[in-house]
């Protein structure tokens, strides 16, 4: 039902609404408060400390003063005593309070204490005529739009669970309510609003994240079932000339790289469709695990085919893993968006007729023209630059074939299952032999002349350097360096004597790979960019990484950042540029200064920012969290987990009559990708 229809809403209101994204009673009654106040502790005049939010029970001994200021500013101040004391209520621009108060009048307030002249003040505060109005109970805090305050958005939904509160449907079975001591969905509905106490607050809470991450759970197993029911995989056979391969590589994998091809390998060798995530820091060398599954196809008759997310990394990966076969009779192509229509012709007919072994491209692998012989292997490089429809059409191109997905974005475990419900995890947890550490220093804007001077220092000694920053052009609200600004100045000034290009996610991708082809080529001394060269950039001779305003970036963005140098024989180094005083950017800093790990520093990430920041979920095809926390309800998450596998044990389908609202609620929460779910 529409929202305008709610008492108090009305077409203007709902358009307000609307930008919140809340289009019906059902997304305004799980609009989740972000934060609440506990007005619920009253304290005496005398117990008040200056700062602090405080709950008086006053009377008003006096006549209210106003005094105006200057001309846009008056003031407003209302003598109260109770047993312990004298204070005065503070109020600007609201005059028109005085109607509401009397001499002698009982009230409640609720506001912030400052201390003038020894004296209490509470300025601005709310009034209350009665314990539970709005001063004496927990009151909810909700993210708000221009236009909407937090009173009208607590009025709202007041009127809202009076109205359609008994409308709420129970999505969870009444076993699972009464096995795990669930509140029922009413009542944690009107408890995670206006919460009566704390303890009825948690309860809700634990019911709600409860629902959200077991239907979530629910649903990624069932793509995972159908995965494995219908998508009969090739049970390709063993292949035991890898290893040959392997002895030949001109270095020596490490156990974790060993280790995770063994999975791949025993996965290839199953009957049904392998899915297969893996994860490793920068530098780690998932390419090789990929090159040897893609030997093994080849080996058993099969083609394999590699989607990288820009055209400068799908080159690197055709130029490195070409090499790899030159020794073979393995033919390997490219197809991206910049090749001649020629070769693009040639390219797919000798593909269709199986002469071409390993594809490598973009995104326009995944066009409707693109027609294999016998794909065996889909492979794709940096998932979460492509969305889950993307990573489905790509298997789509041949009968079930066995699906790799590559990241070097490192996940927190737990938060891998949540995005990659669907997939197998493989981690390679350790670095070949004898990497440098990269050196990482953090400096305020103070010490940037001596910065400069360091990369001087480097780009003499024959060195290149990257520089980032966040913004592309100048922006009115953040006072913030932007890429083209900055590379103007660094090359008209600091740098007019070395060679300076621009990069940024606003130009054509010729224009991107000509300055990035520059630039690997040595023809570039500095490249000065925005985020787009975070991922998969091999440039050897790069040592230096300096960062803008690296408070504006996450914690797994800057490791990401920091892994494009380092890659080569010279000792590198990362420079992060806080523009911030605040502790917890001073925190982030010091967590990229002391360790190497992404693993660690994306858990910290996740710690500090919060699920939503860290990850844009969206681009998974997976559902917003609107009130679970991946960090913070871990227990909650594996006990969804657990549940949700003794369901489908019993009840493969949720065919049974008490499973019927689940399975609704999947239906719903899915509808993107209901086909890859078997519910019949």
């Amino acid at each position: 039902m529409d929202i305008q229809y709610v008492k108090g809403v009305g077409p203007k209101r709902a358009r307000l609404l609307k930008k919140l994204n809340i289009h019906t009673i059902q997304d305004l009654l799980y609009y989740m408060p972000r934060s609440y106040e506990d007005r619920r502790r009253f304290k005496s005049i005398a117990q008040c400390v200056g700062g602090e939010k405080v709950s008086l029970k006053v009377k008003i001994c006096g006549y209210p003063v106003k005094r105006k200021l200057r001309k846009n500013l008056s003031i407003l101040q209302v003598p109260v005593k109770d047993s312990s004391g004298i204070g005065h209520l503070v109020w600007f621009n609201q005059d028109y309070i005085v109607s509401r108060l009397s001499l002698g009048d009982e009230i409640m307030v609720y506001g912030k204490v400052n201390i003038f002249n020894n004296q209490v003040q509470v300025m601005n505060p709310t009034i209350g005529r009665a314990e539970g109005d709005k001063v004496g109970k927990i009151i909810p805090i909700y993210p708000l739009t221009d236009n909407l305050s937090n009173n009208e958005m607590i009025r709202i939904m007041n009127n809202a669970i009076k109205g359609y509160s008994d409308n709420i449907k129970e999505r969870l079975p009444e076993y699972i309510l009464k096995e795990l001591n669930l509140m029922p969905i009413k009542e944690a509905i009107i408890n995670i609003h206006f919460p009566k106490s704390e303890n009825h607050y948690k309860e809700a809470r634990k019911r709600l994240a409860f629902e959200e991450l077991f239907i979530l759970q629910l649903g990624l197993m069932l793509i995972k079932s159908r995965q494995q029911e219908v998508y009969k995989g090739i049970q390709f056979p063993p292949v035991t000339e890898v290893y040959s391969f392997i002895n030949d590589l001109p270095f020596k994998l490490t156990t974790a790289q060993l280790r995770v091809f063994k999975e791949v390998e025993k996965d290839m060798e199953k009957n049904i469709q392998m899915n297969r995530l893996i994860q490793g820091d920068v530098g780690s060398g998932k390419t090789i695990i990929a090159v040897l599954a893609m030997f093994k196809a080849w080996k058993s008759g099969y083609q394999s085919v590699m989607m990288a997310p820009t055209e400068i990394l799908a080159l690197q990966h055709f130029n490195s893993i070409s090499n790899y076969f030159k020794d073979y009779d393995i033919r390997c192509e490219l197809l991206v968006g910049s090749l001649s229509n020629k070769k693009k012709e040639e390219v797919l007919k000798d593909l269709k007729d199986g002469k071409i072994h390993v594809l490598i491209g973009t995104h326009a692998i995944i066009q409707d023209k693109v027609e294999f012989n016998r794909l065996g292997l889909a492979i794709t490089d940096e998932q979460h630059r492509f969305g889950v429809k993307q990573r489905a059409t790509l298997s789509y191109k041949g009968k079930s074939p066995d699906i790799l997905v590559m990241t070097a974005t490192p996940i927190p475990r737990t938060l891998a299952l949540i995005l990659y419900g669907d997939l197998d995890i493989s981690i390679i947890d350790q670095l070949p032999p004898g990497r440098k550490q990269i050196e990482t220093y953090a400096v305020g804007f103070d010490l940037i002349e001596q910065v400069h001077n360091f990369v001087k220092k480097q780009l003499l000694e024959g060195r290149q350097a990257y520089i980032v920053c966040p913004l592309i052009e100048e922006s009115e609200t953040l006072d913030l360096e932007s890429a083209e600004a900055l590379y103007n100045s660094l090359k008209d000034e600091v740098y007019r004597d070395f060679k300076v290009g621009l990069l940024h996610g606003r130009m054509k991708q010729e224009e991107k790979d000509r300055i990035m082809e520059r630039f690997s080529k040595n023809e570039l001394d500095i490249l000065v960019s925005t985020t787009v060269i975070e991922v998969g950039i091999n440039v050897p001779n790069a040592n230096i990484m300096v960062v803008y305003n690296a408070e504006r970036f996450g914690l797994a963005q800057l490791h990401q950042l920091r892994g494009r140098v380092g890659r080569g024989e010279y000792q590198s180094y990362c420079i992060l540029i806080n523009g911030s005083n605040s502790k917890i950017a001073r925190e982030r800093m010091r967590i990229l200064q002391k360790s190497t790990d992404g693993f660690y520093i994306s858990e910290k990430d996740l710690e500090l920012r919060g699920p939503g920041e860290f990850f844009g979920t969206k681009q998974h095809g997976l559902p917003d969290l609107k009130i679970a926390n991946l960090f913070t309800d871990m227990e909650i998450l594996k006990l969804a987990q657990k549940k949700a596998m003794e369901v489908l044990e019993k009840d493969t389908y949720l065919l049974e009559d008490r499973h019927c609202n689940l399975r609704e609620s999947i239906i719903q929460l899915f509808q993107d990708r209901i086909k890859d779910i078997i519910l019949n």
